[in-house]
């Protein structure tokens, strides 16, 4: 499923317009990477089973990097990762899944010489082990990489038992001969059905990561699996984190509440993104963006103060009537 979330225009008060767009024009004339250089550090959480710290803001690169070789578009894709990495982030999530997703990517590392800078994750979901040892190869060739820093089993709650044990097996051997360096789980399609399931798949297997679709629009993942990712020492990975825009479609005309400023959320963007921050076991936020300005402000959610407890009741109970 996708990671893509930006397809409704983020909304900003006049001000705010008019600061954006001084951003842009900074962005075309190549100063936005330097703007995020700039900025405060974005808040890093350690990856539980082994330490290494990682930034909370990544990038989702479904629908919006399956672009084929349109130059335009890959131009401002690559100010994008380039803006992402300046700013002191490092997660990019990929699948074979995602059209051409992967091989732009593969591209864009390649010409820009920055794949060393990158923790790179994609996913695999073909049948049987052959299958996905042939799925897994072909996507490192698309990435032009020997290796990917996260391997993740895609929709492992539509998987049969014995299916998924097969390729968790799987994915701890490509750990082991070093294709990738932590492997994990995901699942982004009626996600409140299936966490029953992967709080199974926590407790039994020693992942490293999960990745699940977490948003105030779908708050699931808050009634038990958070807690149990914590407990079982399970990197959090948040996919959809707009509800595939949804939340923008929610608040459409509206300005973002003066309250908001005790959090340091002045837009939307930032406004949903660091209430999902705001847990403790969430690790890294993967909104995708094919846009500088939009790059540039999810990574001023990772900056700042986060809600608190009584500061996200406060949040929710602004956003469910408007759903």
């Amino acid at each position: 499923m996708t990671c893509y979330d930006e397809s409704d225009p983020r909304l900003y008060s006049r001000r705010e317009v008019l600061a954006l767009g001084a951003a842009l024009g900074a962005a075309a004339l190549g100063i936005g990477p330097a703007r995020a250089a700039a900025a405060k550090p974005v808040l890093a959480r350690k990856i539980p089973r082994t330490g290494e710290p990682l930034p909370v803001i990544g990038l989702g690169t479904a629908i919006i990097f399956d672009i084929g070789g349109d130059t335009a578009q890959r131009a401002e894709r690559s100010q994008v990762i380039r803006i992402l990495l300046e700013g002191g982030a490092r997660l990019i999530d990929t699948a074979p899944s995602y059209g051409t997703a992967e091989s732009v990517l593969g591209d864009l590392m390649a010409e820009m010489k920055v794949r060393d800078r990158i923790f790179l994750a994609t996913k695999f979901r073909a049948r049987g082990r052959d299958g996905a040892i042939a799925e897994m190869k072909e996507s490192l060739r698309r990435l032009r990489t020997g290796k990917v820093d996260l391997m993740l089993r895609h929709n492992i709650g539509f998987v049969e038992r014995g299916a998924a044990t097969e390729h968790l097996a799987l994915a701890r051997e490509w750990k082991a001969a070093g294709i990738c360096r932590y492997f994990g789980v995901t699942h982004s399609q009626n996600q409140a059905k299936a966490n029953d399931r992967l709080i199974e798949i926590l407790r039994q297997e020693k992942l490293d990561f999960i990745q699940v679709n977490y948003s105030l629009a779908e708050r699931s993942a808050e009634h038990k699996l958070l807690a149990v990712a914590a407990e079982t020492g399970t990197a959090v990975m948040v996919n959809l984190p707009f509800a595939r825009a949804r939340l923008f479609r929610a608040v459409k005309g509206r300005q973002v509440p003066e309250w908001a400023k005790e959090f340091d959320a002045p837009t939307w963007g930032q406004f949903f993104l660091k209430y999902i921050l705001a847990s403790d076991a969430v690790n890294v936020v993967l909104p995708g963006t094919d846009k500088p300005e939009y790059m540039l402000d999810n990574l001023d959610a990772g900056r700042g103060r986060l809600p608190n407890a009584a500061q996200r009741e406060r949040m929710v109970e602004f956003i469910e009537p408007l759903l």
